[in-house]
């Protein structure tokens, strides 16, 4: 009986799919709507297959429709790729008879590979689109991308299958070493760099003014063993910064803009002789790693450190003159000098909004737990006419163990630190301990423009107005501008905020 019951529910069930058939279907008539008119792709480097894009297709009429074709404008040349709800047609790129239901939708997914020969060479844009149907009937989504021209950087395969090696510091890291030829970074063509790139004994890598470089994630750049580095950037006169050097992730979607840790860091030991001027470096895990240069200063100009998913800056015992420094939203740090070392900062701006109870703007220490010895001399630790603020109750952390000298001094700083633990705590008497602290503005708001859009200037209405000494004066702030005097604090000097 229940047998009996069963196939008459599955008779039914096959007489409803009968009386319904998907295949009777009229001819798409044009009314087609879009998620989209036109997609714009991310940048992407030539030979390097792009991010896939979505594009939705919705047939909003009563009737079940058929699309008599979809294809790419350039046909099978085209150099863009499709899949049509799972389907991937003649070679991605045609697409016959495809059927939407009626009140459905369909999704179509598009990625790229170009080539910047492909590309209007005016523009550098590689173009075509998706049609639909054809003739009267006709509709297209157009498809751009901008293309880069790149030049790849990267270790050789080994014979027994494995890449190159280096070593950095205490451990061996997949990278290589560049040669003479490539060590002059142009403004002509995008690097990519995946590995370590690292500097050779007594050679100096230099970087004209435009350089762009993209690192995939656990790259970076090494320059040690006493070879040289040369970042020779300009000032900008647009948001394109034009004339500065970039150092960034290779990941050029919009939505990892902003996101820190893509590659690793710069990593500066025992080099000599290095001077950086207009660098921006944007999403490291560590923006600049600095480690027993203390011989030779490292000199550091109108330089910008974003986004960095440990320390924008960490020192190790190291020597840094710096100027016109930004650094801004780091994991623990925007600036960490441990294990002692020398420092001179002036007119510069260190802020930390990172959501973190333990994150800081700066902090200073004479040891370095493990090491041997454990403490080491911070000789000089001088920041002058500095911003140093954040998001957190206490942006300034002093850390002192005995054994080593713990050298330090700041003159006309914005600070911004607990006052009710600076009280109690020897390191932090602001008011009464003039060897160490100088017209010190405690818990002020520097009232940056957004610091969650990296736009750290001032204005006028800033408690860091016209509160620096023109005894530190640096003449020109990190965009060029002269200053006035009194100097206003930190990188920027005070202009009225445009959008």
């Amino acid at each position: 009986m229940q047998l009996n019951r069963l196939l008459f529910i599955l008779g039914i069930l096959f007489t409803v799919c009968a009386c319904r058939s998907d295949f009777e279907t009229v001819a798409s008539k044009g009314d087609l709507v879009f998620s989209q008119d036109t997609i714009f792709f991310d940048t992407v480097f030539s030979t390097i297959g792009s991010s896939t894009f979505q594009l939705k297709v919705y047939n909003k009429s009563n009737q079940d429709i058929s699309i008599p074709s979809i294809q790419l404008g350039k046909g099978l040349s085209s150099k863009y790729r499709m899949t049509v709800d799972g389907m991937s047609g003649n070679q991605g790129k045609l697409f016959q008879d495809v059927t939407l239901l009626a009140k459905d939708s369909l999704y179509i997914f598009i990625e790229t590979t170009a080539n910047a020969a492909d590309a209007n060479p005016t523009d550098f844009l590689y173009t075509d689109q998706i049609q639909f149907g054809s003739g009267a009937n006709l509709q297209k989504v157009e498809l751009v991308t901008l293309v880069k021209e790149a030049v790849f950087l990267f270790p050789k395969r080994l014979s027994n299958g494995g890449k190159e090696t280096i070593p950095l510091g205490n451990k061996i890291v997949e990278g290589f070493y560049l040669d003479d030829n490539e060590l002059h970074f142009t403004n002509q063509k995008a690097y990519v760099i995946y590995g370590y790139a690292a500097v050779p004994l007594g050679k100096t890598a230099v970087f004209d003014a435009g350089a762009r470089v993209y690192f995939h994630a656990n790259s970076g750049l090494v320059v040690g063993n006493n070879a040289s580095l040369q970042i020779n950037g300009r000032s900008s006169s647009t948001s394109q910064l034009e004339n500065e050097i970039v150092f960034l992730g290779d990941r050029l979607q919009a939505d990892y803009a902003n996101v820190p840790g893509q590659w690793e860091t710069v990593w500066l030991g025992e080099s000599t002789n290095v001077n950086i001027d207009h660098l921006t470096i944007k999403n490291a895990s560590i923006g600049l790693l600095i480690q027993n240069n203390n011989g030779t200063s490292i000199n550091i100009k109108n330089t910008q450190i974003y986004n960095s998913a440990h320390y924008g800056i960490l020192a190790q015992n190291g020597k840094i003159v710096a100027e016109n420094l930004l650094v801004n939203n780091a994991g623990e740090a925007a600036l960490a000098c441990t294990y002692g070392g020398n420092y001179t900062f002036t007119h510069c701006t260190f802020n930390n909004n990172w959501n973190s109870p333990n994150q800081m703007a700066v902090a200073l220490s004479n040891f370095k737990l493990g090491a041997v010895p454990e403490t080491n001399a911070l000789s000089k630790a001088t920041f002058n006419n500095c911003i140093i603020y954040g998001s957190y109750t206490n942006e300034l952390e002093l850390n002192k163990k005995t054994g080593a000298a713990f050298e330090y001094q700041f003159n006309n700083c914005l600070i911004k630190l607990d006052s009710k633990f600076a009280a109690t705590n020897p390191l932090y008497q602001f008011t009464n301990d003039p060897t160490h602290y100088n017209n010190i503005l405690l818990n002020q708001d520097p009232k940056f423009q957004s610091s969650t859009k990296n736009k750290l200037n001032i204005d006028a209405t800033s408690a860091a107005f016209a509160k620096g000494n023109a005894s530190y004066l640096i003449p020109f702030d990190i965009l060029g501008t002269t200053r006035t005097l009194p100097p206003d604090l930190g990188a920027y000097q005070s202009k009225p905020f445009v959008n």
